[in-house]
C-alpha cells in the first residue's frame, strides 16, 4: 500500500504542456515488466532519452537537469494524464519518486488512479498554475493535505487552495488503497455475515 500523504515538501519541476497523455508519461515499449519496480526509468522516455528504447539522456529535458535531481512534484497544464487508462502511468510516476502533480485539470481515469496509488492530483486555477510555472519551478513547494493548501518558497504570501473528496482524502492521509480501507471494516463485515447466516441460513447452504 502507498505511504501516508499528510504534509509534503518537495522539489518541483514544470512541464508546461497541455494534454500530456499516458503514452507520453510512459510509452508502451517501456511496459515490458510485470512488476511496478523500475517503471520510473521509462517515465517520459520519449522526452528524456535521445532514442526509443535507449537511455542516453536529452540534456535539456527538465528532469535530466542536475538541479532537478530528487523532483517529487510536477506542475503542468490542462488535461494531464489523458488518453488510455493504463495504470502504469501512475506507477511510473510513483517509482520515479513523484508524490503530487499540480495541474489545471486531469484526465478523469488518471485522476482516480493517482488517488488509489498514493499520488495527490492537485487542481488549481490557471492563473495559479501559470504563476507556479513561472516562479516556483526548480524550487520547493509545500502541500498540506489536511488543510488542502499549496504554498511555495518562491511565492511568499501566496496560498493555493484545492478540493478533494472526503473518501479520497482519507485514502491518502492514512496510506490506504480501496481494498485496505475495506479491510478496516473486517470485524463489522464478519459480524454482519454471522448475523445474516443465522437469520437466513438458506442463503449460505452449499446445496
Amino acid at each position: 500500500m502507498p505511504s501516508p500523504f499528510r504534509h509534503h515538501r518537495g522539489l518541483a519541476a514544470a512541464l508546461p504542456v497541455d494534454n500530456i497523455d499516458t503514452d507520453q508519461i510512459i510509452p508502451s515499449r517501456e511496459m515490458k515488466t510485470v512488476s511496478r519496480d523500475g517503471l520510473g526509468e521509462g517515465l517520459f522516455a520519449g522526452w528524456r532519452y535521445t532514442e526509443p528504447g535507449g537511455r542516453e539522456p536529452v540534456a535539456d529535458f527538465v528532469l535530466n537537469r542536475p538541479e532537478q535531481a530528487g523532483t517529487s512534484i510536477l506542475i503542468s497544464g490542462s488535461n494531464f494524464g489523458c488518453g488510455s487508462s493504463r495504470e502504469h502511468a501512475v506507477w511510473a510516476l510513483m517509482d520515479y519518486g513523484v508524490r503530487a502533480v499540480i495541474a489545471k485539470s486531469f484526465g478523469e481515469i488518471f485522476h482516480g488512479n493517482c488517488l488509489r496509488n498514493g499520488i495527490l492530483p492537485v487542481t488549481l486555477p490557471e492563473e495559479d498554475i501559470d504563476r507556479l510555472i513561472a516562479q516556483a519551478s526548480g524550487g520547493e513547494i509545500m502541500i498540506d493535505l489536511a488543510a488542502q493548501t499549496v504554498t511555495a518558497g518562491a511565492l511568499p504570501g501566496w496560498t493555493g487552495h484545492f478540493e478533494i473528496g472526503a473518501y479520497s482524502k482519507r485514502l491518502l492521509l492514512e496510506g490506504l488503497d480501496p481494498i485496505g480501507l475495506t479491510l478496516l471494516q473486517a470485524p463489522s463485515i464478519s459480524a454482519f455475515q454471522e448475523a445474516d447466516a443465522r437469520a437466513r441460513p438458506w442463503v449460505y447452504s452449499a446445496g
